[in-house]
């Protein structure tokens, strides 16, 4: 997931289905969320440019660094100021649906039905060859595609149903604490634990005044239910990320080697190795978990309380601006240390 200068935000999931998923190298979700981003300065040219590097060059690929192989095909959320798209892909295929009214989200499953806006020129031939079409009857691309029975989508006890309900019961007042705490849930899967832990969240406020920023709040760390969300505002001269860079990795001629990614390098950048060290006092020392875990949330508040006047006032103060992100990331490492030297 990410966000660019211009205010278009791309979110990726990873999506399974008839087309068989190919482990030869090609571009990934994440390689196409990056491109979308570099190169577009609305949704539906960020579409336009995933769609295109797919036709050309194909999605594949192990998504997992070091001996696991794991690979699938993707969807994208993808919005700005002014309208949202959600674009999900078979292999080379894909179906796009603008989003018109009301809530809309992707979690691992393909979710376009008959509403499809934009398409793979051969999208529904090469269904109808495969035998998975009748060319007749309404097309479906979820169920066309994949083995789900949309007729019973949004009542199955999964992560997009969940993910839908939530947003649903909150439609029409729909604030940062909304989302964060939507983001935040674990009963519904959508903060998921073990193997598939939820590695980083993301929340962005795009107003559709042009004369208003777009602020787009970042936990940069994993499990958002004990992470901040600090807030991020593209401005000229930006102050460098060093707190949540990751460290640069330097292989020996790593393309001319096959299997690549063999080792499993470590990227933690230095908020993320705080915020591990700290979840171990969580986790072990109930007292100092408690004054953790307020104080974060003080800061949290405060974060969006400062971002709320910006919007109220359309005053941006340009010398915090560049220091905003950086600033909060170092506050946020302070928590993790006074508490952490203190145990």
């Amino acid at each position: 997931m990410g966000a660019n200068e211009h205010g278009v935000c791309i979110g990726n999931e990873a999506v399974w289905g008839r087309e068989e998923v190919s482990d030869e190298e090609a571009l990934l979700g994440m390689d196409l969320v990056r491109l979308g981003l570099e190169r577009a300065d609305t949704a539906e040219k960020a579409l336009d440019v995933i769609v295109d590097l797919l036709e050309k060059y194909g999605q594949g690929g192990n998504c997992s660094e070091g001996g696991m192989a794991f690979s699938y095909h993707n969807s994208f959320l993808i919005a700005d100021r002014k309208e949202a798209w959600i674009l999900e892909t078979a292999g080379k295929y894909w179906a796009a649906e603008k989003v018109q009214e009301g809530v809309r989200n992707i979690s691992n499953q393909l979710s376009i039905t008959t509403k499809i806006d934009r398409e793979h020129p051969h999208m529904r031939n090469y269904a109808k060859q495969k035998g998975w079409w009748n060319g007749t009857k309404e097309f479906d691309f979820a169920a066309t595609y994949s083995y789900i029975d949309t007729a019973k989508m949004m009542v199955s006890p999964g992560r997009y149903c969940e993910g839908y309900r939530l947003l649903n019961k909150h439609k029409g007042n729909i604030t940062f604490e909304t989302m964060a705490e939507i983001l935040r849930d674990k009963p519904s899967g959508i903060n998921m634990e073990g193997d598939f832990l939820t590695t980083a969240s993301m929340v962005s406020i795009l107003p559709q005044d042009s004369s208003l920023p777009c602020i787009h709040f970042f936990t940069g760390t994993p499990d958002p239910e004990r992470s901040v969300f600090k807030p991020f505002i593209f401005a000229p001269n930006i102050s460098q990320l060093l707190d949540t860079s990751s460290p640069t990795i330097e292989f020996e001629d790593p393309f001319k080697k096959k299997p690549h990614f063999r080792i499993n390098p470590d990227r933690r950048h230095p908020l993320y190795q705080e915020h591990q060290q700290a979840l171990k006092v969580i986790d072990s020392k109930e007292e100092k978990a408690k004054t953790m875990l307020d104080n974060m949330k003080k800061l949290e508040k405060q974060l969006f309380k400062d971002m709320e006047s910006i919007l109220q006032n359309k005053h941006l103060d340009v010398d915090k601006i560049v220091n905003l992100f950086p600033q909060s990331a170092k506050d946020e490492i302070q928590i993790y240390k006074s508490n952490m030297s203190s145990s």
